[in-house]
């Protein structure tokens, strides 16, 4: 049995809210409240959910861009950090280990610095880790600029000469400097038209068998999930509330959440008809969820039980969890 290139255990990020004259802690959004998984070497694992349930914070976490709460995770045999145990791996060895886990951000144009060429920011990475500099360091971010089907002549542009796919491509190119094994895609295809979505999704899934890659896939976008990912965790308010393979998880939805999100999908099949299920009222805050089940307030099926006793995810069948226990009554 191999060992998962990334394991999450038990994983908090919670943020302080402060009030008062001396700014005391009066309370946290749970952003991420408890969550675990693995991901498989050369996997294409998918967090989907609505917007402002914790699915960035937990990439950022991963990576330790965000300060966890609790929680551990390892990159393969090395603790990046366990915070039960305070141990995590020094400043030093996390710089070192960053050339293996990169991440490619939403928004293009925010993540890319408007004062300098493409050329200087693809390279910076390399000649900050003292990799490569100079005249070297620009031909190989026009090497990986090409990789991602960009001219070599992009290099002399800056980023507003671009559009948006282009602007992602260079992102891309930057985030494969390093020759990482693990990527976080923080919705990477959110911003930019339909036609563009599947050049980079087909581009990514070429990276990912040429440079055998690892994907933490995060979309809120089901349709493109479904075909692009190997494994998917459905979140809601901070929690998972279902995962397992994409197959599983459209075919054989389990959860109230995950049928509901689902039922929103366009149905492209001729002549099918899916029931559209409308969830009442609006996502609870963060910082004052509800008790018990969090989705018992909009859940359809709700019992009296939801709103006393916190679910946990259970297997209904090898590879696929779901947390309710009335998902096999449904």
């Amino acid at each position: 049995m191999t060992t998962p290139l990334i394991t999450v255990k038990n994983l908090k990020t919670w943020f302080p809210i402060t009030g008062g004259v001396f700014s005391r802690r009066i309370g946290d959004v749970k952003a991420v409240d408890g969550v675990s998984f693995h991901i498989n070497r050369g996997e294409i694992f998918g967090l989907v959910g609505e917007s402002g349930c914790g699915k960035s914070t937990i990439g950022r976490s991963v990576l330790r861009l965000l300060k966890p709460t609790a929680g551990r995770v390892t990159y393969e045999d090395t603790v990046l950090f366990d915070v039960e145990a305070r141990e995590q791996i020094s400043a030093k060895q996390m710089r070192l280990l960053r050339r293996n886990m990169q991440i490619i951000f939403q928004d293009p144009f925010a993540s890319l610095d408007p004062r300098m060429n493409v050329g200087s920011i693809v390279a910076e990475g390399l000649s900050a880790h003292r990799i490569a500099t100079g005249q070297a360091a620009l031909e190989q971010a026009q090497e990986l600029l090409y990789l991602c089907g960009l001219p070599a002549s992009a290099v002399n542009k800056y980023p507003h000469e671009f559009s948006g796919g282009q602007r992602q491509r260079i992102s891309i190119a930057r985030a494969l400097a390093f020759h990482p094994d693990f990527i976080v895609a923080d919705e990477p295809i959110a911003a930019l038209d339909v036609s563009i979505q599947a050049q980079i999704l087909t581009l990514m899934q070429e990276l990912k068998e040429k440079l055998k890659l690892t994907y933490l896939f995060i979309s809120h976008d089901l349709g493109v999930v479904r075909y692009f990912c190997d494994r998917i965790a459905v979140m809601y308010l901070g929690n998972f509330v279902e995962t397992g393979t994409s197959e599983q998880i459209f075919a054989n939805p389990l959860h109230p959440y995950t049928k509901a999100l689902l039922s929103a999908v366009p149905n492209t099949e001729l002549g099918a008809r899916r029931q559209r299920i409308i969830l009442q009222g609006s996502v609870p805050s963060p910082a004052n969820p509800p008790s018990g089940c969090k989705f018992h307030t909009r859940c359809p099926m709700a019992r009296p039980q939801c709103a006393n006793s916190k679910p946990e995810l259970g297997e209904l069948e090898p590879g696929h969890t779901v947390a309710c226990p009335f998902a096999e009554q449904q």
